[in-house]
């Protein structure tokens, strides 16, 4: 009966050990009404975005839709030929400029999150490759990245798009090359640290293969700092984005994102026809903050050297 019944706690000891770092961070990110307050405006924001096909009153995508007889009205007037109300104005082209941010915001966060994940396990692919086997690979994937990181982010970008074109895909792999070399070097760091504490040795004296060394020890303890790069990045994807499509280097006009509807009413702003490029701008404005807010609570709670 003793041998049976010994291996309960230990089996149960894992599993809370497992499960009490995320109950910590939760409850410590509670505590801050600026992370919970972000939060919420980035679940709105999601919410939003997701809802768009659904509670838009246009689709800024279908021309047909579109009435040039209604460009530039101001906030809170009538369609010409229908009963719909342009609660906030529409653009230059006649677009509901509320239908039109709900689109936008989902392009925004789409390609942001997107375009994060791809670039995040690029990176931790690489990162973790160059950290534990060393030698000419860790030589030549951080040459790589340190070239890369050389240029300022919007010129690589900018170049790629040059040569690619526009659209939602184009855009995408433009910034998951700009993005995958932060999160190579902060695996790298993670992992090389991780690689020389007693755990690791032991499981090499056990000959544990390399790839369940990798998987089951070094991974998860690089994630925490991985975790807030990640956010960060997505803030900073989407704000590239923008400024990409305010260009008139990202996206298409027929596919308006945040950057995009800015760059409509840019022109208009001296003539008083604000709205165009102001409720797009305070979208994009609020959708980082929040993510900011975020990912700055995530900051402190991981690695409590930063708190203040």
């Amino acid at each position: 009966m003793g041998v049976v019944a010994g291996p309960a706690p230990v089996a149960s000891g894992p599993a809370a050990d497992v499960e009490s770092p995320w109950r910590r961070v939760a409850s410590e990110f509670v505590r801050s009404r600026l992370a919970v307050a972000g939060l919420a405006l980035l679940a709105i924001a999601v919410v939003l975005a997701l809802a768009a096909p659904w509670i838009s009153p246009q689709n800024p995508y279908d021309l047909a839709q579109l009435d040039v007889m209604d460009s530039k009205l101001p906030p809170g007037s009538a369609a010409s030929s229908t009963s719909r109300t342009y609660w906030l104005g529409t653009d230059d082209q006649g677009r509901d400029m509320l239908s039109g941010i709900l689109y936008g915001l989902r392009i925004s966060l789409t390609v942001g999150v997107t375009s994060t994940v791809i670039a995040l396990a690029i990176g931790l692919a690489l990162g973790l490759t160059a950290a534990y086997f060393g030698g000419w690979a860790d030589a030549a994937i951080m040459r790589l990245a340190d070239i890369q990181l050389s240029f300022p982010s919007i010129l690589i970008a900018l170049i790629l798009l040059a040569i690619l074109g526009q659209g939602v895909d184009k855009i995408i792999v433009a910034l998951v090359t700009v993005q995958w070399a932060y999160y190579a070097r902060t695996v790298r760091s993670a992992a090389m640290v991780e690689r020389q504490k007693e755990y690791v040795e032991a499981a090499r004296a056990l000959a544990l293969s390399r790839m369940r060394i990798v998987l089951r020890h070094l991974l998860p303890n690089c994630l925490p700092p991985l975790i807030v790069v990640a956010t960060v990045q997505v803030a900073h994807a989407i704000s590239l984005e923008a400024t990409l499509s305010f260009l008139g280097l990202g996206l298409p006009i027929t596919e308006p994102s945040l950057g995009l509807l800015i760059a409509n009413g840019y022109q208009y702003l001296l003539s008083g026809k604000y709205w165009i490029s102001f409720y797009p701008g305070v979208a994009l404005l609020l959708t980082i903050v929040a993510i900011n807010l975020v990912a700055d609570q995530l900051r402190d709670i991981l690695n409590p050297r930063l708190r203040k």
